[in-house]
């Protein structure tokens, strides 16, 4: 069901989220927390509810979605309240601001939290310099940005990187969870042998290869570079040995294959996660994410280079024949 209210006030918003409640007969509701997702109004709009309301059938929960509009229009609010089959198992209201009301989405959003539950801010495109002195990012518990979709998403680490605070999180980074567990699964096999250096090859202006890199400098503390690769995302992954590397690669975004000394070839899934998976992912924790904070302060140990290129065979020397005389 979705109920339009245009030209709206948030204190009608929630006396009609109340009526909906009594008439439809729910006395109780598991609501977990209250989603935030402060966007342009837009495509992405449709897309981050989408999203959310898959993720909210593991965690059942609240979704607002600021949707900022034109600010050259008169302030207006236009809501939408979306329940049942057209909410998963949350119940959506997605508020559109324009004018100076779309540069104050707190005010709008503060009536409408769930209270004694926790808030999660997400910015699924474009998000602030400083979320967590953002006016809606002061009010959320865990506040989730995605560097990769900034103009510059190297940049966007950095400035992740300066203003990072506890309940701080990036799609980027939970994009390497399956990379992470396979190269730690890896090197729990014998041999047991110290780690002496790592190549990340990625893609150019991929975050995700930039935390990958900065993750393996800060914990097995050895010198790690980072290459550019030609396909999308993190292309492979190559760690140095005594008895041989360990290489993750993959080529196709979709399947990996895992190799090392003493161990056969394993094909492993490593498909490109969506957008859902990794928010889903994010929610199931609210606790500050300490290895991020700690691999975010690495960045600066990686150094940047060329992909390896294969060494090419030498042609075998050929003589002359000798000049008759």
């Amino acid at each position: 069901m979705i109920i339009d209210m245009p030209s709206t006030t948030t204190s009608k918003v929630n006396a009609k989220i109340v009526e909906l409640r009594q008439t439809g007969g729910a006395v109780a509701l598991g609501r977990v927390l209250t989603l935030v997702i402060v966007t342009d109004d837009g495509e992405k709009t449709e897309e981050a509810v989408e999203a959310a309301n898959e993720a909210s059938r593991e965690h059942p929960c609240r979704v607002i979605v600021v949707a900022r509009g034109a600010r050259k229009a008169a302030p207006r609010l236009d809501a939408q309240i979306r329940v049942g089959g057209d909410a998963g198992a949350s119940e959506v209201v997605v508020l559109r601001l324009y004018g100076e009301l779309a540069d104050h989405g707190d005010t709008c959003v503060i009536p409408l939290l769930l209270p004694d539950s926790p808030v999660v801010a997400w910015w699924p495109s474009e998000s602030p310099q400083v979320p967590a002195e953002d006016p809606i990012g002061t009010l959320a518990h865990r506040r989730i940005t995605d560097a990769a979709t900034d103009k510059n998403p190297i940049k966007a680490l950095e400035h992740r990187r300066g203003s990072y605070s506890d309940g701080d999180s990036d799609l980027a980074w939970t994009r390497l969870t399956s990379w992470r567990a396979y190269l730690a699964a890896a090197l729990d096999l014998p041999p047991y042998e110290k780690i002496t250096a790592a190549t990340v090859t990625g893609e150019a202006d991929s975050p995700s290869t930039d935390l990958l890199a900065a993750w393996l400098a800060t914990y097995l503390k050895i010198p790690v570079r980072r290459a550019k690769g030609t396909a999308p995302g993190i292309n492979a992954v190559t760690l140095q040995r005594r008895s041989g590397a360990v290489e993750l690669v993959r080529p196709d975004g979709k399947v990996g294959t895992l190799e090392q000394p003493g161990q056969p070839s394993r094909r492993v899934a490593l498909s490109r996660r969506s957008v859902t998976d990794c928010l889903v992912e994010e929610l199931r924790r609210l606790d500050p994410d300490e290895v991020y904070e700690a691999t975010l302060k690495g960045l600066d140990k990686i150094t940047r280079g060329r992909a390896a290129t294969p060494a090419k065979t030498p042609k075998p020397a050929t003589r002359r024949p000798a000049k008759a005389k």
